[in-house]
């Protein structure tokens, strides 16, 4: 199945039968993160194909990851930012199914046919929301308000979606050079959680969330990280609202 422009400006997504075994691709951002990977790959499910974006590492993650996984998919992003390595894994996929998983150990990939089973049950998006998350119960506020939609957990890169419906998303060409004076084209950085979950959000698409346990990668996450997660979720939220339907927005306003 195809998403038209037409179809995803007028906020609507195309339906159509679904493989109940799918294909699932798993796309794994990674910069710098060797020792992280030797605990996450081994742990992944069997599944179609792992793509492994490399953001440019210098500590041995590209060999690490095909020591481990001889037959890993390697693509190294034409950008910087954790954008710019989502979108260029998912221009590679080959599966029915996308999951988008962080190499820094802070999900648990025994919970990916969990994701996968949301989507063959009917969903277009399956998204994680952490258990008692804290201060993540506003955010989901002012996306009920912003986009007609209740969702919780923006900053968390544990998702799937069935692969067709990636033209939804419209992000930055992958392959385009770097704007000068270190400027990001928007959708390239760490706004990108929040960037899928607004655009699926506003096309209308089916979403479920999947609730998940997460797991501790040892760092830790002060008031002070908390805080300005929110904030980033905030300005996503205020710079994608302009995508939602103009009906719903006056709902909403």
């Amino acid at each position: 199945m195809s998403v038209t422009s037409e179809r995803i400006e007028a906020g609507n997504v195309a339906t159509a039968t679904r493989p109940t075994r799918p294909r699932v691709s798993v796309v794994v951002p990674a910069l710098n993160e060797a020792r992280n990977l030797e605990l996450v790959l081994p742990a992944l499910p069997f599944v179609h194909e792992v793509i492994l974006v490399d953001g440019g590492s210098v500590d041995g993650t590209v060999a690490t990851a095909r020591r481990l996984m001889p037959d890993i998919r390697v693509i190294r992003q034409r950008r910087h930012g954790k954008g710019n390595a989502l979108a260029a894994g998912f221009a590679e996929v080959t599966g029915d199914v996308v999951v988008t998983f962080d190499a820094n150990g802070s999900a648990d990939p025994h919970e990916i046919p969990r994701f996968v089973a949301a989507l063959v049950d009917g969903a277009d998006f399956a998204k994680a929301s952490r258990l008692r998350r804290r201060g993540s119960a506003w955010p989901a506020g002012i996306t009920s308000r912003v986009l007609g939609k209740e969702l919780s957990d923006l900053c968390y890169g544990y998702n799937a979606f069935w692969a067709d419906l990636a033209p939804m998303l419209d992000l930055p060409d992958h392959e385009l050079p770097a704007p000068r004076h270190g400027e990001m084209l928007w959708g390239d950085g760490f706004e990108i959680e929040t960037v899928i979950n607004c655009r699926f959000a506003a096309a209308e698409a089916v979403i479920t969330e999947v609730p998940v346990t997460g797991v501790s990668n040892g760092q830790g996450v002060g008031a002070f990280h908390v805080a300005r997660a929110g904030l980033r979720v905030l300005w996503t939220l205020l710079r994608e609202r302009r995508r939602v339907p103009v009906t719903r927005a006056a709902v909403v306003s």
